[in-house]
């Protein structure tokens, strides 16, 4: 398995908690912990729609019995994020940090959450006063992407690097970090110092989606198109991200494969669209994907569908 013992460990742990749910179904911590599984679970398997809905009635269960719960709250704001409910995401931080103004995490969720919404200079306060509370991976991975928006991309890098070196290795989300490091110099055109930090978090993560989604763009760089869809063949049967079919798509128009774009493409569409009906018709859940199926509608020149999305 590509997940390895982490992932065990996690189907492990969801287990012995719904043990305990079933013997008592309003024990509240469990429920809590629970969802913070599902979260991960998630994250690290790409299958957002079944395990964040999930997610998201647990939370709601343990805020219905109590209110102020802290990690509830921080946990539903960021899984709110996570959706693409900016707004929504925001408020339920704002509530979290009057309880505990003391929290690293819930400062980060406040930062991203300002990011999305385009509020940088309240982004960078977020970001500063998580990195006063706890500098960690989370928070020098913030203050990389943040320099990164405001142009200084060499301090993104120096705070990225800051960000993998405080992680356990080969953790997702040290590896998370590590590829984001190696996107950094692969957008200022350092393809071989990026190809080899890919190939850093491959061998300490083994089949890392997003690793072998690196070293597809370094391959397509280099117009070796038949290896970039191989890697990103690998990385789709690994995560469900929509992301991977969409790079594709363009992947084998390059490779003079026009049938197969087409076909990537509307299977990026249809991911898509079962999102974005879920988001309207679901407040809670659903992610909000239509700046993606904009760009996904005109790369197949469905203009007004382009249109209705943008």
């Amino acid at each position: 398995r590509a997940m390895g013992g982490e992932w065990l460990n996690t189907k492990s742990a969801i287990q012995g908690l719904l043990a305990k749910l079933r013997q008592n179904p309003k024990d509240h911590q469990s429920q809590l912990l629970l969802a913070l599984a599902y979260i991960q679970e998630g994250r690290v398997t790409g299958n957002h729609a079944y395990y964040d809905g999930a997610a998201m009635q647990l939370l709601d269960n343990v805020l219905a019995a109590q209110p102020e719960n802290f990690d509830a709250l921080c946990s539903k704001a960021s899984l709110h994020l996570t959706q693409h409910h900016f707004s929504q995401g925001l408020a339920v931080a704002q509530k979290a940090v009057k309880i505990n103004p003391n929290n690293a995490f819930v400062y980060g969720v406040l930062c991203d959450a300002n990011v999305e919404l385009g509020k940088y200079d309240e982004a960078v306060k977020m970001a500063d006063k998580m990195n006063q509370v706890r500098p960690d991976l989370r928070a020098y991975a913030r203050v990389s992407y943040l320099r990164e928006i405001h142009g200084d991309v060499t301090g993104a890098q120096q705070a990225m690097s800051m960000a993998v070196g405080a992680g356990y290795i080969g953790l997702e989300q040290t590896e998370w970090a590590r590829v984001q490091l190696g996107q950094l110099y692969e957008n200022t055109g350092d393809l071989a110092r990026a190809e080899a930090i890919y190939q850093q978090s491959l061998t300490l993560r083994p089949h890392y989606a997003y690793a072998l989604a690196g070293l597809g763009r370094i391959a397509a760089a280099r117009q070796d198109y038949p290896k970039a869809i191989q890697y990103l063949q690998q990385a789709r049967a690994t995560v469900k991200d929509y992301a991977f079919a969409d790079e594709l798509a363009d992947l084998y128009r390059l490779n003079k494969q026009p049938a197969a774009s087409r076909k990537m493409a509307q299977e990026a569409i249809a991911q898509l669209s079962n999102d974005a009906t879920e988001a309207d018709n679901n407040e809670q859940m659903g992610h909000y994907a239509d700046r993606e199926l904009a760009y996904a509608y005109l790369k197949t020149k469905y203009l007004d569908k382009a249109l209705k999305h943008a």
